[in-house]
């Protein structure tokens, strides 16, 4: 239960060296990679779903609603990463309020997010690639594109068994190689992905808002079928919780704090100001869909926006979305690498994972072979295990490391008030409990094998942090034997 200092944090975030992270990240790079994990697949295709079994056009509220319900873990966040602008995001922040032990559990239960997250869309990010090639008569043998545990029936009828996923584990081997250069490239390289990804979503609000039917809004928040969820208010707000998880993805922003350049000041804009973007374009994206086709359309459909576009002059645009996906897929896959890198830099540098993973390259200034070791793994995994159910893209452990954040705040408040804080947290303890109720609401919610998940992955993780973590602490060591 020992706790790391503030004071001590703030004197890792001050060190310099070529033995730490380089400071080359300002407002507007934060602000991209938030976007860039943010805007994923999932926005093209659980906005319809939340509209057609939910909230009908009433879904740019249930928008509206999971923007705020996430802003509470949002505004806690900003208010520790300018305090506290070294890497590790939650793993950190939990380290300093509660103890080791609840940090190792986030820590650990990050290191399964954004690693088993990176590794499974990059093998959606693969069937859309094969899809959008098809388009132009360009082809992968089947073989080369599934798994050894898939099966694929050909076009003579034939069946064969996959052998690797190829573009899987070519993306994430080029995407390893890119964080390994820096993270200023990095998050170039992002920028321009994600631009990419907004002008998509911007045109096809743009080209659909001349062909909206008034009629596909009425009404606009159609009635409750008498079962609570489908359809009125109480549609509105599980609406909500399906579209909530579109907004996951800010909190790898502060992972990146050690890497950011006045990170008191930038940090809260990178946080809140891709929320806020975000926010404004899904709310918008949702009133021109559901105003191009009736909400009734989108049943059982795996790509509404394409139902939607087809009552428009623009045929061209179905393939624009898919190449939105591939790019928004590239991006997320970047950004989740970029986040698990620097949870195991923080671990490792704390002593809780081997020396190894905090090792600096020192020319490009980033954990490289932590790099090398988590792109391989993850590309192997990408490469032979199948994509069986995705579901929401989305985990209960990120929902895990926002209740912690949102408590640390109102700890940190009562334990330490004078602290100097470049941003506040509005409302405290309110905000923060807010978070809290609305992360427990949503973990509820998520499907029983989920929290199986969860509890196996965690049990593993504290047989690994007793058996090495504890024993090689630099603050535990540090601390007088009795």
């Amino acid at each position: 239960m020992i706790r790391k200092s503030i004071e001590l944090l703030q004197r890792e975030a001050a060190e310099t060296g070529t033995s730490t992270l380089k400071r080359s990240l300002g407002p507007v790079n934060l602000i991209a990679i938030g976007i860039g994990v943010i805007i994923g697949a999932g926005l093209f295709s659980l906005t319809g779903i939340a509209a057609a079994n939910h909230a009908g056009p009433a879904v740019t509220l249930s928008f509206i609603i999971a923007a705020v319900g996430c802003a509470f873990s949002a505004l806690c966040y900003a208010e520790f990463a300018s305090m506290v602008p070294v890497a590790g995001s939650a793993y950190t922040y939990s380290y300093a309020t509660l103890g080791e032990l609840f940090a190792w559990i986030i820590g650990w239960d990050l290191v399964l997010e954004y690693s088993v997250g990176a590794a499974t869309v990059a093998i959606s990010w693969s069937q859309y690639l094969v899809r959008f090639l098809a388009k132009y008569n360009l082809y992968f043998p089947a073989q080369l594109v599934h798994s050894p545990f898939e099966t694929v029936t050909l076009a003579d009828g034939s069946v064969v068994n996959g052998w690797i996923n190829v573009p899987a584990v070519l993306v994430i081997i080029f995407i390893t190689a890119l964080i390994i250069r820096g993270t200023k490239g990095s998050a170039l390289f992002n920028i321009i992905v994600v631009s990419l990804k907004i002008g998509v979503v911007i045109v096809f609000i743009a080209l659909g808002w001349a062909y909206i039917n008034p009629d596909n809004y009425v009404p606009y928040i159609p009635a409750n079928t008498g079962t609570f969820g489908e359809f009125g208010i109480s549609g509105i707000f599980r609406g909500a919780g399906v579209v909530f998880f579109v907004f996951i993805g800010f909190d790898i922003v502060a992972t990146m704090a050690q890497e950011a350049k006045n990170p008191q000041r930038n940090m809260p804009i990178g946080i809140i100001g891709s929320l806020v973007i975000c926010t404004l374009l899904f709310g918008l994206f949702s009133f021109v869909m559901t105003g191009l086709a009736h909400y009734t359309a989108f049943k059982d459909s795996a790509a509404p926006v394409a139902i939607a576009i087809e009552n428009t002059p623009y045929a061209w645009m179905s393939q624009a979305i898919i190449l939105a996906i591939i790019i928004g897929y590239t991006s997320v896959i970047l950004v989740d690498l970029l986040g698990q890198s620097r949870v195991f830099f923080s671990m490792s540098r704390d002593g809780l994972l081997p020396k190894l993973f905090s090792e600096v390259h020192p020319k490009f200034q980033t954990p490289y072979k932590g790099n090398i070791i988590l792109g391989a793994f993850i590309s192997l995994f990408a490469g032979f295990v199948p994509i069986r159910v995705v579901g929401e893209m989305t985990s209960i452990g990120t929902l895990l490391a926002f209740i912690m954040v949102c408590l640390g705040i109102i700890i940190l408040r009562y334990r330490q008030p004078e602290l100097p804080r470049a941003f506040r947290t509005p409302w405290v303890p309110v905000v923060p409990i807010l978070g809290i109720i609305t992360c427990v609401a949503m973990m509820v919610s998520l499907p029983r094998d989920t929290w199986i998940r969860l509890v196996v992955w965690l049990a593993i993780g504290l047989a690994i942090y007793f058996f090495y973590g504890k024993k090689n602490s630099q603050l535990g060591n540090a601390q007088p034997k009795d």
